[in-house]
């Protein structure tokens, strides 16, 4: 039902799009225009046909949008799908987050999964879950820990990169399951301070590149500092 400026949705059906104060759906909801508002939450389940552009937003149901988003903050607690680009500024990711085109914002923290078929761009991005991302993944700081699973990136690019093996704690408790901590896989990792932990990649390039345990690393170029752990495995080190 529409109420003034407010959209609020509490059992199913198609609804037009348009500008709303508030967005709330906690039923089965279908919207099947342009979407423009200041806060859009989802605590069942919906799909706008078309683009939504936002304030806020936070999933706790599943929510899939066919076009593009763009939030100045977005919280993904449940699932939710993309099928355009992504703006979301400032994003944290609970759940699971797909998107078909590309991301990019300021801040990416990652609690989650995320899975992007483009590049992913942020000038912070923060990971201690999971991702696919088949394209650069590109940033200033980028802080990846290896808790669970395993992570994949075409290439990475950025200022300070660091990649940590992580522990996954058991709910509730303080007894770690280090043995589960997972491999983050890419072919090019190409920073000015590069740290790496638990990585298979193809080559890494940097100023200053400390290669530490459980890597494996097909080629490092450096220019001005290069150490490494000595159980990793390095083919070709290169000073540039």
């Amino acid at each position: 039902m529409k109420n003034s400026s407010n959209l609020i949705i509490n059992g199913s059906g198609s609804y037009p799009g348009g500008h709303y104060e508030k967005i709330s759906i906690r039923g089965e909801g279908n919207i099947v225009n342009d979407i423009d508002c200041s806060i859009f939450r989802v605590y069942g389940t919906s799909e706008a046909r078309e683009n939504v552009k936002t304030r806020t937003a936070k999933i706790l149901g599943e929510a899939e949008v066919k076009g593009n988003v763009e939030a100045k903050e977005m919280l993904v607690m449940g699932t939710m799908t993309i099928g355009g680009k992504a703006k979301l500024e400032k994003m944290r990711i609970f759940g699971t987050l797909e998107v078909e085109d590309s991301l990019y914002g300021d801040t990416a923290i990652i609690k989650g999964g995320i899975k992007v078929k483009g590049n992913v761009e942020y000038e912070k991005f923060d990971s201690s879950g999971g991702f696919e991302i088949k394209g650069l993944l590109s940033a200033d700081t980028v802080k990846i820990v290896m808790s669970y699973g395993d992570s994949f990136a075409e290439e990475i690019g950025g200022g300070k990169i660091t990649v940590k093996k992580g522990s996954w704690l058991i709910p509730f408790t303080n007894i770690s399951l280090s043995k589960r901590s997972g491999y983050l896989d890419t072919k090019t990792i190409e920073g000015d301070e590069i740290y790496l932990e638990n990585t298979k990649a193809g080559i890494v390039r940097g100023n200053k590149v400390e290669i530490g345990p459980g890597c494996e690393i097909g080629l490092v170029e450096y220019r001005t500092d290069l150490s490494h752990d000595p159980r990793a495995i390095i083919k070709t080190k290169t000073k540039i």
